[in-house]
């Protein structure tokens, strides 16, 4: 969680005085006060003999939060962005790479939907394994199911360093990619805005070689189900500001984001992503997997693209 003493030395209005107030209310984090009624935390910041101050303190906070939201752009904007020498990062799976173009774009938010055992995690495996070896830059992965495995990491960069290096190579190899993979185990939202406020602050002042390249989090979907339950809105309005954070990070600092998203039945029995029509605008790339278990082949489809038509289709083999 990002709490609020961490806002104080870039805004004024949030300091000492501001925070007891908030805490009085239950309010310690920037999530904290998504969740608080805004017209009940006026009105009690009116009532204090420093209300005018207090209320600074809010329209600050509210500010935190309106950055998480992408500012206006316009067309000319967007054509220079389109411009820049955004690189595409290599996922390590020939068919996903073929089918969007040699692989994730830097700069966007792409998003693999499947259900459970269709090859969701082994993408995210083996993209993290490829950037580390690959680009020799570093991945952020963001673990909410115990599904990170060390192992087929290794497995992975064994498949594409099957040279003729003795021992000692093939192992400097491997190092080198693990300590190239940040891992995070995460369990809740809030957990989640604490550790990307972190990554914010890292890309910020990140210089030279080994910069993060990729985000992947994986799976997004086990996060936020489970705020979305009932009629309030405060949960929805925590899925938009994770979202808005993913792709504030992935514009403003140039990396690529990859996350894993489950289905659910839709209309007719057929399969659809979960997170609902609000979510849908999030990603820039959604791809759909599914898993033929007779002969461990997946196949990958593109139900939107920023650049490309959906309904294009690939394969690749799953492993274990």
């Amino acid at each position: 969680m990002a709490p609020l003493k961490s806002l104080e030395p870039e805004f004024s209005a949030i300091d000492s005085h501001f925070q007891m107030f908030c805490v009085s209310l239950g309010i310690f984090t920037v999530e904290d006060f998504l969740l608080y009624d805004l017209h009940k935390l006026t009105g009690f910041a009116e009532q204090k003999p420093n209300s005018e101050r207090l209320k600074q303190g809010i329209t600050q906070l509210l500010s935190v939060v309106d950055g998480l939201h992408k500012p206006w752009m316009n067309g000319m904007d967007l054509l220079e962005d389109a411009k820049q020498n955004k690189h595409i990062l290599s996922t390590g799976c020939e068919g996903i790479d073929m089918l969007l173009g040699g692989g994730l774009r830097e700069g966007q938010l792409t998003e693999i939907v499947g259900p459970s055992s269709s090859g969701k995690t082994q993408v995210c495996l083996q993209a993290a394994s490829s950037v580390a070896k690959k680009h020799m830059g570093s991945v952020v992965y963001i673990d909410t199911c115990n599904s990170f495995s060390p192992q087929r990491v290794a497995s992975f960069v064994g498949l594409v360093s099957n040279l003729p290096f003795d021992q000692g190579a093939k192992h400097k190899i491997l190092q080198n990619v693990m300590s190239n993979i940040l891992c995070h185990s995460v369990f809740d939202i809030f957990a989640m805005f604490g550790v990307l406020h972190q990554l914010e602050f890292k890309l910020r002042s990140q210089k030279g070689d080994n910069q993060v390249q990729l985000l992947i989090v994986d799976s997004i979907s086990s996060l936020i189900t489970p705020i979305l339950g009932g009629s309030g809105l405060h949960g929805h309005a925590l899925m938009l500001s994770v979202g808005y954070l993913l792709k504030k990070l992935a514009h403003e600092h140039n990396i690529a984001i990859l996350v894993t998203n489950h289905t659910v039945g839709g209309e007719g029995g057929i399969p659809k992503p979960a997170l609902g029509e609000t979510w849908k605008s999030i990603p820039h790339v959604r791809l759909l997997l599914s898993r033929d278990r007779g002969n461990n082949i997946c196949s990958v489809s593109i139900i939107k693209h920023s650049s490309m038509a959906s309904g294009k289709a690939a394969s690749f083999m799953i492993y274990g």
